[in-house]
C-alpha cells in the first residue's frame, strides 16, 4: 500500500478550490454583480449520468452559483434537444451549460456538441475551444484535463522538461491533456508521448516516464513493472470491477494497479477521491470564467 504522504488528494483540493470560488461569488454578490449560472441537460435515466449531474448541481449550491437542471426522457427527438440548446444559447442569464453524455443512440452527439455556443461550452468539448486550447489561446479547457493541470500546479509537480506518457487518446481526456502538457505554459513544456491501443511496447515508454496519465479505460492496466521508482502517476480511470464481497456486487477501480504501483511513486492519485472530484470543480471554474468574460469578450 502507499503511504499517505504520496497521495494527490483530489477530494481535499476540490474543497479548497470550491472555497476560493465561494469567496469570489460572495464578493460579486456584495458588489451587486451577476451571479454565475450553470445549466445541465440530462436526457434519459442512466444511473452514472444521474450521479454526475446531481454532483454538479449540488456543487453549484455549495459555491453560491445559480443552477438549472433540465431533465428529459430518452424519447426526446434530436430536434427537440437542439431547440433546448438554442434556447440556452440565447438566454443571457445562463453563463454556461452542459449536455450530459452519453445521449440515447438516436441522437447524434457530435451534432449536439457543435450546436452549443462555444462561449457557453464550459465542458470544453466544442472544436472551437479545442482549437483555441491547442494554440495556447484563452479557452474553456475540458474539465478532466483542467482538473489534472490544477493538481500538477497546486502540488508543485515539476512538468517542464519531463518525459510524460499519456495512455489513451480520447477527445475528452487523452488527446487534450497531451496538448496541455506539451504546450508553452506552466504547467507544461514537457516531452509527451501519447500511447494507445496500436502503440508498440507501451511498457518501454512507461518505464521511461517521469509522469504517467492513465486514461485508457481498462481496470488495473498500469502495473508495477511498468513504472519506474519516483514517477508521478495520475489515474483517470473509473472502472467497475465485480466484487462479491461488496454490497453492490462491484467496486470502483482505476486504470492503475494502485496497491502495487503506489509504493514506487513519488505521487499518485487514488480512485475514487483523485481526479473525479476535480472534474466537477473544473466545470465551476469554467463557469466563473464565463461569467467574468475571461475567455471570450462578452
Amino acid at each position: 500500500m502507499s503511504n499517505s504522504n504520496n497521495i494527490i488528494d483530489g477530494k481535499q483540493l476540490s474543497i479548497t478550490i470550491k472555497e476560493e470560488i465561494a469567496g469570489e461569488v460572495k464578493a460579486i454578490k456584495a458588489d451587486g454583480g451577476k451571479i454565475p449560472h450553470l445549466a445541465a441537460v440530462l436526457v434519459g435515466d442512466d444511473p452514472a449520468s444521474r450521479v454526475y449531474v446531481r454532483n454538479k448541481v449540488s456543487s453549484c449550491e455549495e459555491v453560491g452559483f445559480e443552477s438549472t437542471l433540465i431533465r428529459k426522457d430518452d424519447s426526446i427527438t434530436e430536434d427537440e434537444l437542439l431547440e433546448i440548446i438554442h434556447e440556452l444559447n440565447e438566454d443571457d442569464d445562463i453563463d454556461g451549460f452542459i449536455v450530459q453524455l452519453p445521449l440515447p443512440k438516436h441522437i447524434n452527439e457530435e451534432k449536439v456538441t457543435l450546436a452549443i455556443d462555444p462561449k457557453k461550452d464550459v465542458d470544453g468539448f466544442h472544436p472551437m475551444n479545442f482549437g483555441r486550447m491547442a494554440q495556447g489561446m484563452p479557452s474553456y479547457l475540458p474539465a478532466t484535463p483542467f482538473g489534472i493541470v490544477q493538481m500538477l500546479d497546486r502540488y508543485n509537480i515539476e512538468v517542464e522538461g519531463k518525459y510524460c506518457v499519456v495512455l489513451g487518446r480520447s477527445n475528452i481526456v487523452g488527446t487534450p491533456i497531451s496538448i496541455l502538457l506539451s504546450r508553452k505554459a506552466s504547467p507544461g513544456n514537457a516531452t509527451v508521448v501519447l500511447c494507445h491501443s496500436r502503440t508498440k511496447d507501451i511498457k518501454k515508454h512507461c518505464l521511461e516516464a517521469d509522469i504517467i496519465v492513465a486514461a485508457i479505460g481498462k481496470a488495473n492496466f498500469l502495473t508495477a513493472d511498468m513504472v519506474k521508482e519516483g514517477a508521478v502517476v495520475i489515474d483517470v480511470g473509473i472502472n467497475r470491477v465485480e466484487d462479491e464481497s461488496r454490497k453492490k456486487g462491484y467496486r470502483l477501480a482505476g486504470d492503475v494497479d494502485y496497491d502495487n504501483v503506489a509504493p514506487k511513486c513519488k505521487l499518485i492519485t487514488p480512485v475514487p477521491g483523485g481526479v473525479g472530484p476535480m472534474t466537477v470543480t473544473s466545470l465551476l471554474m469554467n463557469t466563473l470564467k464565463s461569467c467574468k468574460g475571461e475567455v471570450y469578450d462578452n
